[in-house]
């Protein structure tokens, strides 16, 4: 898809599924299973997917899925089903891992940041990524490298932690900053304390990459919080405040975890943000 100069793809990583109501917190079954059915252990199915933006100076990635350094414990606990695997989805548009020049990691959870690093031909961990700056907020860093007990499951160090040895991590601190013009970070908060969503610009058009601020079209109603969700209260003040401005100014809205709907516009119907349409990236 064209955005102003700019052109943007879904880039999948594949399948995979988590617990429905560790994905939808307060909201009861009833009324989240009419729009994501649960299998026999009620878990729904999920995307795995990161945005590529070609600028035409640079090519980055946003997020790079749950990579292929999981066992077959880890692959059949959430159910991943890596079909085409990233690497696939970027020789669709005719890239290589070696044409990635930035990788931002909206935060450094599992199905984030899996695919940051690989295994190399000697059985090191290696950046998946060769010629790439890998752009992380500190203090998601900070998180990540110090998780308590309840934290600690959704953080595997082997995704992140080789890369600052080898100099390649650039990172940043602060509300909203720009990587490239065009591109920038916001930090919304929320889902961990300094998860951040990516703001594209070009000529006037505006898409916004919502992670897990709102990780399906099915998350657009406010209640619709995760309870993997650190600090849920700031996720409601984000959603508020930021579904405001995209339907005001009529952003572009990217969801990373929709198996069925990439992007859209969307529109208010009372106090509610809906989907008015859906788009193809």
């Amino acid at each position: 898809m064209r955005l102003g100069k700019f052109s943007i793809h879904s880039c999948m990583d594949g399948l995979f599924r988590l617990d429905g109501g560790a994905m939808f917190g307060i909201v009861p079954r009833v009324l989240w299973e009419k729009t994501d059915p649960p299998d026999d252990k009620n878990r729904i199915l999920l995307a795995l997917r990161s945005l590529l933006i070609k600028t035409g100076e640079a090519n980055i990635l946003v997020d790079t899925g749950v990579g292929d350094k999981g066992d077959q414990k880890f692959r059949d606990i959430y159910m991943i089903d890596r079909n085409p695997p990233l690497k696939g989805a970027l020789a669709a548009y005719g890239l290589t891992p070696q044409d990635i020049d930035i990788v931002i990691n909206t935060h450094l959870h599992l199905d984030h940041a899996g695919g940051n690093t690989c295994v190399g031909n000697d059985g090191g961990i290696i950046p998946a990524f060769p010629r790439a700056k890998y752009v992380i907020q500190k203090g998601e860093w900070g998180d990540a490298t110090n998780p308590n007990e309840r934290t600690k499951g959704s953080y595997i160090a082997n995704d992140f932690l080789p890369l600052e040895g080898l100099g390649v991590v650039d990172f940043v601190d602060g509300n909203e900053v720009e990587i490239i013009k065009g591109v920038s970070v916001i930090v919304a908060g929320g889902h961990t304390a300094f998860h951040q969503c990516v703001k594209v610009e070009s000529e006037g058009e505006v898409a916004l990459f919502l992670a897990d601020l709102v990780p399906t079209a099915s998350h657009l109603p406010l209640p619709y919080i995760m309870a993997y969700d650190l600090v849920p209260q700031d996720t409601l003040r984000a959603k508020k405040s930021l579904l405001k401005q995209v339907v005001e100014e009529d952003w572009l809205v990217i969801f990373q975890h929709d198996p069925r709907v990439e992007a859209g516009y969307l529109r208010q119907e009372g106090n509610k943000t809906v989907l008015r349409e859906e788009v193809k990236l």
